[in-house]
């Protein structure tokens, strides 16, 4: 446990200081200074453990931690996630547009909002506005760009009740997520509308 923490505490290390030099700095003081009139003898005296009021860190060390440390990073950057869309033989041009924002859309880079008005199997009129980037969190897409299923509003997206239509005054709401929601800003205390 104790290991743990002691390689946890030099991570954070080699993660806050840009080079050796800058973790060496840290532990010099303004008074280690004035005394010894030189910033390199002071620098070897926190190399060898004599000053300093941290862990005593090896150049050697420092430099393999931080190279780990960036492989590690530019390796999680670098996992490219599987698209939906990826080797599919797209023919609707709406599913084309889906697969051109996908990725886009996933890394949150942007937000789509898609309304769509099509007819459920009782022959119904549904239609509805869904934040895609949402939606691509919550589900796989696969069977949408394979054809298996039609993209459908559900009652957790954002939606427009054409009931309210002449009445209805809506604005977006911007939350900490980056998920976009709507609020009724007329109506009483149960959202309908006042007539």
């Amino acid at each position: 446990m104790e290991d743990d923490n002691a390689a946890a505490a030099l991570d954070s290390i080699v993660t806050e200081f840009h080079s050796y030099e800058d973790f060496l700095d840290s532990q010099i003081t303004s008074l280690d200074l004035y005394y010894l009139e030189d910033e390199e003898l002071a620098r070897q005296l926190v190399e060898l453990g004599y000053r300093g009021s941290g862990e005593v860190l090896k150049r050697e060390e420092f430099e393999s931690r931080k190279a780990a440390a960036e492989a590690s990073r530019l390796n999680k950057r670098s996992q490219i996630r599987t698209l939906a869309s990826t080797g599919k033989e797209l023919k609707d041009n709406f599913l084309k547009a889906l697969a051109e924002r996908e990725e886009a859309n996933h890394s949150a880079r942007m937000t789509s909002i898609i309304f769509i008005r099509d007819h459920n199997a009782q022959g119904q009129e549904i239609s509805g506005y869904i934040d895609y980037s949402h939606r691509l969190k919550l589900e796989d897409f696969e069977p949408y760009f394979s054809g298996k299923k039609r993209l459908l509003p559900r009652s957790t997206d954002l939606r427009w009740d054409p009931a309210c239509a002449p009445a209805l005054h809506a604005r977006v709401v911007k939350h900490s997520t980056p998920d976009l929601s709507n609020r009724h800003t007329t109506g009483n205390s149960e959202g309908v509308p006042q007539g």
